[in-house]
């Protein structure tokens, strides 16, 4: 499903960004005043790729890849990167600045889930980095559990803070190393959408969207309920299926950063779809896309190209 150029390709984005320190997109609390840090000294690991987030997904790329072709021409590169930017002393620098007031809410749950995600890729190919990566997954695997068992409503954005894309990603962890996160998972992703009918598919997607509310719930549900209750809920969610949300959306500028989110949306929309079952949509919709994940404006390429991944693979 991913073949090896294009592996390589996406692989080559990733290389190059993870170490691109600039333009960087800063968040940070300040809770008093404090001295001027460089992001590669507040963030060792995850310092490049315009922003925390993006980086843990491209670094999550690159095991993936890694773990697909662990003999292709890249892998020697790869895993060179990987030992540079994972090392212990690189997160346990990233823990201590979750553990500070300024690192409270920071990425909820986003940036959380991708860190989940990149660990459950790491364990699931025996990857040395897992080490290194334990103490942050464990940390962001409970600060995870206490959020999802103390939200009374989902966050049904298009965008970083969506409730179910986060859950999904963080399943594949929870499912490997934290029953207890699964638990919490499938609670909360009843309490949340059990009762959803006639979802407003017309409303998608927002110039914002990179990601397809109903979609990514849907993709939830059918990973938390057994397959003869998620088709009673699905007939009930989405009466006249998802036909509407194969379609591309329309971007008349991918150099603008929110229009660029909208070739995300084809590609984690394939993704959805893919694992919904319907493949020919989903490949229609990675056609729209991948052209513009490699070689245009660092408004998309600091990202897309994991996105890419998730729906080839």
């Amino acid at each position: 499903m991913l073949p090896s150029e294009t592996a390589s390709r996406l692989a080559h984005v990733a290389l190059a960004n993870i170490d691109r320190a600039y333009p960087r997109h800063l968040q940070h609390l300040m809770v008093a005043e404090e001295a001027p840090l460089a992001e590669h000294e507040r963030h060792p690991a995850f310092y490049g790729s315009y922003d925390w987030h993006s980086a843990v997904h491209m670094h999550w790329l690159l095991v993936r890849v890694l773990r697909l072709y662990p003999t292709g021409d890249d892998a020697r590169s790869i895993a060179e990167r990987l030992d540079r930017h994972l090392s212990a002393a690189a997160i346990e620098r990233e823990l201590a600045y979750f553990r500070s007031p300024a690192g409270r809410t920071f990425e909820r749950p986003y940036g959380w889930a991708w860190l989940l995600e990149l660990q459950a890729e790491a364990l699931r190919s025996q990857a040395r980095w897992s080490g290194a990566l334990e103490p942050l997954a464990t940390h962001l695997a409970g600060r995870l559990r206490d959020y999802l068992a103390q939200a009374p409503y989902a966050v049904r954005a298009g965008s970083h803070a969506n409730s179910a894309f986060a859950c999904v990603l963080a399943l594949d962890y929870a499912r490997t190393a934290d029953a207890a996160l699964e638990l919490e998972i499938r609670k909360a992703a009843r309490r949340w959408y059990s009762g959803d009918r006639d979802a407003p598919l017309a409303f998608e997607p927002s110039l914002d969207d990179f990601l397809s509310p109903a979609l990514t719930e849907a993709l939830l549900m059918q990973e938390v309920l057994d397959a003869e209750e998620f088709m009673t809920w699905l007939q009930r969610f989405a009466p006249r299926g998802f036909a509407m949300l194969a379609e591309p959306p329309t971007v008349l500028d991918h150099a603008d950063p929110k229009q660029s989110h909208l070739d995300g949306l084809c590609l984690s929309r394939a993704w959805c779809l893919r694992r919904l079952g319907d493949t020919a949509a989903a490949d229609r919709l990675i056609a729209t896309a991948l052209p513009h994940v490699v070689g245009g404006d660092y408004a998309g390429e600091h990202w897309l190209a994991s996105f890419a991944v998730l729906a080839l693979s």
